[in-house]
């Protein structure tokens, strides 16, 4: 294990997905699928990681290196095969390789780091050429087959194209992830051919050198084959998609946090949770979101790359990049954008829209109301209806309230504007100028009450009958 190098096969196409995006690029659980196996083979800890990409690789090898920045990138100018892809990787490491070449294909995102530990650690120790990780499913179409000996030795593999009949109902296949001497594995690309049905170098011919030399081959079977899994199109892609999600779901109410509904709920691979967390049904928890002790997420409830402090309450809302300060409710549909920051024992209630807005410790924004580019201090209340009016056409600008303010309902705040600790604006105002701390602002002219109005007029219009009152 000390001397382990894994090399990453993220060279193809992906033409069935039928995309712009690179086929290893493609998310699952938000994260790409190269990047799970990234991940998986850093809790290996081999001593180098070479990627090799090929096909896109102006997008494939900048993202490979931002998740691990000493990998060493080799690229694969003509995807000729997998032995092709090994050989181009190994020479540009640029150094003569010793211990465990480990080979993993990049499309494989439910691969589990301790499944990769121990089948390069069992290799490692065994003494053989080259290590299989196998696995047995019910439908092999499509997998290279492992071919055993009658005393159970592994003899080779052999691809769908090349297969036998015989062959084909063989139902223990080669996931594409090998283990390999790396003396023999350089002495052994070397000696690979391309006289097969597609004129591609298969790695997989190093297991026939390998016996014809004498050396020992053998295969390291997995229980759970799912982790080897693939993707080659959408429908695929969602399948890891589910199977990762209800992986990473299950994880978390181990770890005591209560899902009332797994089949709804959606946690992508960079969440955290604390113990004691609720989540109610349909909560999707997104990005690097964070959710302290104690916290209810949902029903119906959407969260990216946001923090939700401990015992806050969060129902029918969507947000992003968020901070909720514990003990605080918001919902139900709430709208926080970018930027907003709610204090510890605030609310932001029904039909609230906030963005780039800090409101302080213990205060409201109850209903019907837009907040954006404003600070709001604590202990303030701001009434419904209230529009922080931000943006002159050209240049957004904001809106600060104090402490302990309280301003009227359907209130319009022309930024920029100051309102001071504990003023007050009247129903219906539209403030264009700083309130001072302590003073109430009016804007609305007085109110008119004009006696028999009705009357008057529908007497004005001819051949018009008082209206009747009776049932």
């Amino acid at each position: 294990m000390s001397d382990l190098t894994v090399i990453v096969l993220a060279a193809g196409g992906g033409t069935r997905m039928k995309s712009k995006t690179m086929k290893v690029l493609h998310p699952v659980c938000g994260r790409s699928m190269v990047g799970h196996v990234l991940a998986a083979v850093r809790a290996a800890e081999p001593r180098r990681i070479v990627g090799v990409v090929g096909a896109q690789r102006e997008q494939v090898g900048p993202h490979i290196q931002s998740l691990v920045p000493d990998c060493v990138l080799a690229v694969q100018e003509s995807l000729d095969g997998t032995a092709d892809a090994v050989r181009v990787g190994i020479e540009a490491v640029g150094e003569r390789l010793t211990g465990t070449v480990l080979v993993v294909t990049g499309d494989t995102p439910l691969l589990r780091g301790e499944t990769l530990r121990a089948f390069a650690a069992e290799h490692g120790t065994s003494g053989r050429a080259v290590s299989i990780l196998t696995g047995v499913v019910p439908d092999p179409h499509g997998y290279g087959r492992i071919v055993r000996e009658p005393d159970g030795a592994v003899s080779g593999i052999v691809e769908e194209k090349d297969a036998t009949d015989e062959q084909r109902a063989i139902d223990e296949i080669n996931s594409g992830i090998l283990a390999f001497d790396a003396v023999f594995l350089a002495e052994a690309l070397a000696r690979i051919g391309n006289d097969n049905a597609s004129g591609e170098y298969y790695l997989t011919d190093a297991i026939a050198i390998a016996r014809a030399d004498g050396r020992e081959v053998g295969a390291h079977r997995i229980a759970d084959v799912t982790e080897t899994q693939g993707a080659n199109d959408r429908v695929q892609l969602a399948e890891l998609g589910r199977i990762m999600n209800h992986r990473i779901v299950t994880q978390w109410m181990r770890d005591g946090v209560t899902v009332m509904d797994p089949a709804s709920t959606w946690i992508e691979s960079d969440v955290v949770l604390a113990p004691d967390t609720v989540l109610l049904p349909n909560v999707q928890l997104l990005g690097a979101t964070r959710v302290e002790e104690d916290a209810v997420i949902g029903p119906d409830s959407t969260l990216e790359d946001c923090e939700v402090g401990a015992g806050a309450r969060v129902v029918r809302t969507h947000g992003q990049l968020a901070v909720i300060g514990a003990g605080a409710t918001v919902g139900p549909f709430s709208y926080l954008r970018p930027g907003t920051r709610l204090g510890g024992a605030g609310k932001i209630g029904a039909f609230v829209e906030t963005k780039n807005a800090q409101i302080g410790d213990g205060s409201k924004v109850p209903h019907l109301t837009y907040v954006g580019d404003a600070e709001i201090g604590e202990g303030t209340n701001i009434g419904a209806g209230t529009i922080f009016a931000n943006y002159d056409g050209e240049r957004k600008h904001r809106t600060r309230v104090g402490d302990r303010a309280k301003t009227g309902a359907n209130n319009t705040f022309i930024a920029p504007v100051e309102i001071g600790d504990d003023a007050v604006t009247g129903g219906g105002t539209t403030v264009r100028r700083d309130v001072p701390p302590g003073a109430l602002a009016v804007s609305s002219s007085p109110q008119r009450n004009l006696e028999n109005w009705a009357a008057r007029k529908r007497s004005a219009a001819p051949g018009t009958e008082p209206p009747s009152h009776e049932e």
